[in-house]
Parts: C-alpha cells; sequence; structure tokens
C-alpha cells in the first residue's frame, strides 16, 4: 500500500470510518476479459450512530480504542451515513480523472451507496458542489489529500492535508499513550507512529553519550558509574 493511503486510511479510522483503500473499478474487455478501470485511493464509510456512548457503557465493559474525539476538519455529517470517495498524493493535491469519470463515480455510488435509484442527478450534484445526498440520506464527499497545495485548479472538494493528518495522529497517540502502550498494531501507519512515539519516549532514560553505549566484560570502576536514581 502507498505510504501517503496507509497514513489517510489510519487517521479515518480512527475518525470512526470504516475504509477500503485502493479499491480497484473493474470493466469487461472483449470476451471474456476484464480490465481495470482505476483505483479509488480510498472508500471509506462512517455511521452515526456506531460509536458507544461512555455514559451509558457498563463499568466493567474493556476499554477499546477511543474514537470519540474525531476531527472537526473532516467535517463529519453528525445525523447520516458519510461516504468519503478519497484521492490521496504525496505530493501536491489532485484529483485524477478515473475519480472525476462520471461512469466511474455511478460505479462506486451503485456498488457503495444505492444501486436502486438513477444515480446521474447524485453523480452531477457531486461533480459541481464536492458532496451530494442520496434520496436515502447518505453523504457522498469528494475528500482530496497531499503534502502540498494544488499546482492547478482542482474540482469542487474538500482539501485535507497530510501535514493535519499527521498532527492529528501523532496528538491521539501522545493523549492516550497509558493504553496504547501495551498494544501490538498491524497496521503500518499508525504501528510505525506508535514506534517513532516509544523511541523519543525512551530517549529520556537512554544510557551512555547521545544514547549509545559499549557494554564491556569487565566490571565499571566506581567512579565511571552513573550516579543512582
Amino acid at each position: 500500500m502507498d505510504h501517503a493511503v496507509a497514513l489517510v486510511q489510519a487517521y479515518l479510522q480512527l475518525n470512526g470510518y470504516f475504509t477500503s483503500a485502493e479499491y480497484p473499478i473493474i470493466a469487461a474487455a472483449g470476451r471474456n476479459g476484464f480490465r481495470t478501470l482505476t483505483d479509488i485511493d480510498v472508500l471509506a464509510f462512517r455511521f452515526p450512530s456506531g460509536l458507544p456512548s461512555p455514559a451509558n457503557a457498563p463499568k466493567r465493559a474493556p476499554r477499546a480504542l477511543d474514537m470519540s474525539d474525531v476531527d472537526p476538519g473532516l467535517g463529519i455529517p453528525p445525523d447520516s451515513i458519510d461516504m468519503v470517495i478519497g484521492e490521496v498524493k504525496e505530493g501536491r493535491v489532485g484529483i485524477n480523472s478515473g475519480a472525476r469519470n462520471p461512469e466511474i463515480l455511478k460505479t462506486v455510488i451503485g456498488r457503495l451507496g444505492d444501486s436502486t435509484i438513477d444515480n446521474d442527478a447524485v453523480v452531477a450534484d457531486l461533480l459541481e458542489h464536492g458532496s451530494a445526498t442520496l434520496p436515502s440520506g447518505f453523504a457522498i464527499r469528494l475528500i482530496a489529500f497531499g503534502s502540498f497545495p494544488p499546482g492547478a485548479p482542482v474540482p469542487p472538494c474538500r482539501i485535507i492535508s497530510l501535514g493535519h493528518v499527521l498532527d492529528f495522529l501523532q496528538r491521539y497517540v501522545r493523549k492516550h499513550w497509558s493504553m496504547l502502550r501495551h498494544l501490538q498494531f498491524k497496521d503500518p501507519a499508525f504501528g510505525f507512529l506508535m514506534t517513532l512515539e516509544k523511541a523519543r519516549r525512551g530517549g529520556a532514560g537512554r544510557r551512555g553519550e547521545a544514547g549509545v553505549e559499549i557494554v564491556s566484560s569487565k566490571p565499571r570502576p566506581a567512579h565511571e558509574r552513573p550516579p543512582k536514581r
């Protein structure tokens, strides 16, 4: 998985989204053949009532990751299912032509949104405003992630910088460190952030000059031993 996509996926998950990264859109190509039209960098869903209320949780319920602190920068709709079509760039913000193709957007909405309606009006609204609402009440939004501002005009969408994503993740790790430090993570981006935080905190108790020490078989003279704390 692309590093920037992994970073955005971890960010969305901690904000309560179910995600699918690098989602392929496949079409038929000739007799018994298929081809990939494009990959959607990140597809994400969030349910408004999917997070338990701490006030209603049983007293002895096991603690889980706290996902109640959502990032206001995401602009999450409070009362509807939110579907995000995310475009991720390591460099300048941009949206590929595939993610703006009406037929591809109709396919995405039909598979993961609502396939029982005519999606032409929804797609037109999405391309014109960067967000749209299905008759069922689902919200669909285009969000572009990148490290630097766009180098060329982009269609209507919400833009979130990767720097903002990183700040959110680092604040989350430090805020919940007392619990997170006991866990192991398979997610590549979040796991790496945890490793960086462990290294940063471990530096305060390092031994030797600048964290480097040579251990020999001979005991150190008393005057060279570090003072007891």
